[in-house]
């Protein structure tokens, strides 16, 4: 396989739904302190897509972020990307590839790749499912690696201890009317939602001035559930980040839900491409039978739809309707508003140096929650 990669401007980076893999992106990192790349890589279809015979090519771009480990190492992180997804067949022949001319475009402190695959999973075919229709997962570690690294000449793509962004979400098609979209629902999310206006939740649009309200908000739902805090200058980078000169911006609205003047619960949203991403979210352990949630998921649904999009993101639930998983919650909650259950193929690490990269792992084993 011939990859050709070329090193190109960060504001040139191609319009994507994947905010994540958007200039916007590398704008929120940079008020974060974490450095960006961005390459064009072309390739041909048919060393790509198995069933392709023409002579064609595809012409796409990745965005990296180069993350400090310690002050003498570094890995480069891919967040859901590549956006381009091969055929199973060639996929680790392709990450193979276009890691070792990577290689010579990183600096010498890398110890290797993170690729967090938004593509879908190999394993989320119906013979993967159950007779009640449930998705009994990946096989283990090993075959994981076995069938990805085949074809390849290193046999080097590790499956990583654990996703960084969510592995498992639930995608809204945003193309039906409104109404339609209420229908797909199940009957008790689409009451709660009128259950919201009846008991008086409005939902509006925050600026920065309101930050702390979203932060009081999220810091009570982090201590209620047990999750890593983020400080409040990490969300500040969100709505602070402007790209508007580039081929990639987004649009970031904070949407705060209220019932007689107080605030009940808050999501951040944003849109990009043909995408609305509905990225977090945070409520009250007050008035929790307001349903302030539901209302606010509605009227983030209506906004993206609105703004021509015509699909949304849930971001990240439980890989099935398992009680004991930690986002089991989750699970339910957004799939009530009538979504396809989307399981993708999570992090891929592709070492340069083994040691460091083992040491590495040993040391990963304590972080917490999900990272973006």
């Amino acid at each position: 396989m011939t990859i050709d990669v070329e090193k190109k401007e960060i504001r040139a980076v191609a319009l994507t739904p994947i905010v994540q893999q958007t200039a916007f992106w590398a704008e929120v990192k940079s008020y974060q302190g974490i450095e960006s790349k961005a390459f064009d890589f072309k390739v041909k279809n048919s060393e790509v897509y198995v069933d392709d015979l023409t002579k064609t090519s595809t012409y796409a771009d990745l965005l990296i972020l180069q993350q400090a480990l310690n002050k003498d190492t570094s890995i480069a992180y891919v967040p859901y990307g590549p956006e381009l997804e091969p055929s199973e067949e060639v996929q680790g022949e392709f990450l193979e590839e276009l890691s070792e001319i990577l290689r010579s475009y990183l600096p010498k402190s890398c110890i290797g790749i993170r690729y967090d695959l938004a593509w879908q999973s190999h394993w989320d075919k119906p013979e993967n499912y159950n007779e009640s229709n449930t998705w009994e997962g990946p096989p283990d570690r090993k075959y994981q690696e076995f069938r990805l690294n085949y074809n390849t000449n290193n046999w080097n793509l590790k499956r990583a201890n654990s996703d960084i962004l969510p592995a498992h979400t639930v995608y809204l098609d945003l193309i039906p009317n409104e109404q339609t979209l209420l229908a797909r629902m199940k009957p008790k999310t689409r009451y709660n939602i009128h259950l919201a206006a009846r008991k008086g939740v409005t939902v509006r649009r925050a600026g920065m001035e309101e930050l702390p309200l979203w932060y009081k908000l999220y810091s009570d739902t982090a201590q209620r559930n047990g999750i890593f805090l983020n400080d409040i200058e990490y969300f500040k980078s969100v709505l602070a980040a402007k790209a508007d000169d580039t081929l990639s911006p987004a649009t970031v609205e904070l949407l705060l839900a209220e019932k007689d003047g107080e605030a009940l619960a808050a999501i951040f949203l944003v849109l990009s491409g043909n995408r609305g991403t509905y990225l977090y979210g945070a409520s009250s352990s007050q008035h929790r039978n307001c349903m302030p949630t539901y209302a606010l998921q509605w009227e983030a649904i209506r906004i993206a739809k609105a703004s021509g999009c015509t699909e949304y993101d849930m971001f990240g639930v439980s890989p099935g309707p398992e009680p004991s998983h930690p986002m089991y919650g989750l699970y339910k909650f957004k799939m009530g508003f009538g979504g396809q259950l989307f399981h993708q193929m999570g992090c891929w690490d592709y070492p340069f140096k083994e040691d460091q990269y083992r040491m590495f792992l040993a040391t990963e084993m304590s972080s917490q929650g999900y990272h973006l």
